[in-house]
């Protein structure tokens, strides 16, 4: 193979085109520069072995770390896999898999399937007729929720690309609705906890010759208060991550929502102010923006850290006017204990309400086990899942209810008491 000529009858140009776009379809970003740069490594390097050809082609295809799963895949199926059909099979139709397999593996191979056969299930292999005709096996797979009913409650990690396709345009259309705030200054008009404006009304009877025909009542004037969302980036979380700024997306261009201002930033080893990017009414370009900008995608986590200078930098200027701030991490910290504890106790005294979504609370046996959890559960109103469609639909209901504390009462009874944690 090592002396294969590229150019000659182009079969392994057309193949890697094809491979190029199967790896588009599965979503790298892959462009016509990127196969050209393929090729011509190939052509260059050559290859005589099946890993050099591997090597080769994921250099030239992967840049982020993210993508080695769905490249890993696609490459095994695509490049003269024996048992392609199978393959395609197993990751296309429903199965019931063990709670020890890797989820970030088996999602990544069922996105390799659909990109290689865009997104149609394949035809099942013909059988031939069984010579005993014994007894049949029934199974019934009817379904007891609807298609939509099943993607809100579905772990954003697990979906399809075409399941995340229809969850981001569900959650276009989800509101983050906030109540007004009362201030301290009054104006005249009618409303709860209205009072009786003696000026107002001396005012209007001087009009009538001194006689008071009517009472001018006065009233907390009322503002909106800003929204700060803080969004954990790392490895971890990329996946989540990018589905909460779509949902961010959103909520930043909705019109009557309440919201006066929605602030956005990004941390994985470094904070990032992504705030100006969601103003693009198209959701992909902003995205494209705030990816730019935010260069520490997919990387380590300084959770500490980061929150730390959004103390330092940003909190004065985002955090007046009774701010509400939405804390979107799983935990799981590489910062000392005490950098943490001290940059969450500030955080929290700096906001009217602090809450923290975490895509790790969708696991039922969720215990506040990690160092990082353990520091963080105290300084921070509510705890909530944030996983799924349904459980940013709860957000959007609960988000003005200061009596909402979310699963924060049950983990800290569990710290309290010192009851044996399960871990996950």
């Amino acid at each position: 193979m090592a002396d294969l000529a590229v150019h000659q009858d182009g079969k392994l140009s057309q193949n890697i085109a094809h491979f190029a776009r199967a790896l588009r379809r599965a979503g790298l970003p892959i462009g016509p520069s990127r196969v050209i740069e393929a090729v011509r490594a190939v052509a260059l390097a050559g290859f005589s072995t099946r890993m050099d050809f591997y090597w080769t082609l994921q250099a030239v295809f992967v840049s982020r770390p993210e993508e080695r799963e769905v490249f890993d895949q696609i490459f095994r199926l695509y490049w003269r896999d024996p048992q392609f059909l199978e393959h395609m099979m197993s990751f296309m139709i429903p199965q019931i898999k063990g709670a020890q397999e890797d989820r970030a593996a088996v999602a990544a191979e069922r996105r390799a399937a659909e990109a290689l056969l865009d997104g149609k299930a394949p035809a099942p292999p013909e059988l031939p007729e069984a010579q005993d005709q014994g007894q049949e096996l029934e199974i019934d797979a009817s379904a007891t929720v609807s298609a939509e009913e099943r993607l809100k409650t579905l772990d954003f990690e697990l979906m399809s690309l075409a399941e995340m396709a229809e969850a981001k345009r569900m959650l276009a259309r989800l509101s983050l609705p906030v109540q007004p705030l009362k201030t301290r200054r009054m104006a005249v008009g009618a409303g709860q906890g209205a009072r009786i404006d003696p000026r107002a009304t001396m005012r209007a009877a001087l009009r009538t010759g001194g006689e008071v025909m009517a009472l001018h009542p006065r009233a907390p004037k009322q503002r909106w208060p800003n929204l700060v969302v803080i969004c954990d980036i790392s490895g971890s979380m990329a996946q989540y991550s990018r589905m909460v700024l779509h949902f961010l997306h959103a909520v930043a261009n909705q019109r009557g929502q309440g919201w006066a201002k929605v602030h956005a930033f990004t941390f994985g080893t470094r904070l990032t102010n992504i705030s100006r990017h969601l103003q693009h009414r198209d959701v992909d370009a902003a995205l494209k923006a705030a990816g730019a900008e935010a260069q520490d995608w997919s990387g380590g986590t300084r959770i500490g850290s980061s929150i730390a200078a959004f103390n330092r930098d940003w909190s004065r200027r985002v955090l007046g006017q009774g701010a509400v701030v939405l804390l979107i991490t799983d935990g799981l910290d590489r910062d000392e204990t005490g950098v943490l504890e001290a940059a969450m106790a500030r955080l929290h005294l700096s906001t009217r309400r602090l809450i923290w979504l975490n895509p790790l609370l969708r696991w039922d046996g969720f215990a506040p086990r990690a160092a990082g959890v353990m520091a963080m559960l105290p300084h921070v109103d509510s705890f909530r899942a944030g996983h799924s469609v349904a459980s940013l639909q709860a957000l959007g209901e609960v988000i003005s209810k200061a009596s909402d504390v979310g699963e924060k009462a049950r983990l800290m009874q569990m710290l309290t008491r010192g009851e044996p944690i399960t871990t996950l």
